[in-house]
């Protein structure tokens, strides 16, 4: 009887033993798997995180030039998107065979300087088309009257960045100080209720640049 109980008892403090070492083992497996979790779900915020940089790219492709005219402008060079939006906004147009009347426009008001030098400006450009719906005569009495040449330009430069947004129903003081008016949305614009937007968003160095179908007469 007493071996029996001697034996008990050394069962009983081996068990005693061997169970935090038991204990301390399944801590450590549950460290480790909780040390995987941590790095997965570190791994995946990560992959998440990278995934949400691409949307950006995404809205950045929605902020490009729109209208059907745009499909005239140069691909590559001085005259293209590319190219324009590295030159200031007077420079950019001498670039663009479609606005080449408006740029003689420009030079002849002596405003080319003024323009280039201007800082966060958007201009309503009349394409050559534009231009072509006034009659001969008329055009060039305005291209020889240096005042309501500066008069009637002016009144196509608008002093702030406009996005698209911003024309869906619009009023913005111009240069020549009197108002025009926009309205429109989902990439078709209208200026005055009278000119077409034919390309729009377009960006040089200094304006945003909306071509236009009909040059804007002032009010006054």
């Amino acid at each position: 009887m007493m071996h029996t109980r001697v034996r008990r008892i050394a069962v009983t403090v081996a068990a005693a033993a061997v169970l935090p070492l038991a204990l301390s083992a399944c801590s450590d497996d549950s460290s480790d798997g909780a040390s995987g979790s941590d790095s997965r779900t570190s791994a995946s915020a990560s992959a998440s995180d990278d995934g949400m940089t691409d949307p950006g790219t995404g809205a950045s492709a929605m902020d490009e030039p729109f209208g059907p005219a745009c499909s005239s402008v140069p691909k590559e060079g001085a005259g293209s998107f590319d190219g324009m939006a590295k030159d200031p906004v007077a420079t950019a147009a001498s670039n663009n065979p479609a606005l080449s009347t408006l740029v003689t426009a420009v030079k002849k008001a002596g405003l080319v300087d003024t323009l280039n030098n201007a800082e966060n400006i958007t201009v309503f450009a009349p394409t050559n088309d534009a231009f072509a719906k006034i009659p001969k005569a008329d055009l060039d009495k305005v291209l020889n009257d240096k005042a309501m040449l500066t008069k009637i330009l002016t009144y196509h430069v608008v002093g702030q960045k406009l996005a698209p947004a911003d024309l869906e129903n619009g009023s913005f003081e111009t240069l020549e100080k009197s108002k025009l008016t926009t309205s429109g949305s989902d990439q078709a614009y209208t200026v005055d209720d009278s000119a077409k937007v034919v390309c729009g968003n377009v960006k040089t160095a200094n304006a945003n640049v909306y071509i236009i179908d009909t040059v804007l007469m002032p009010k006054s």
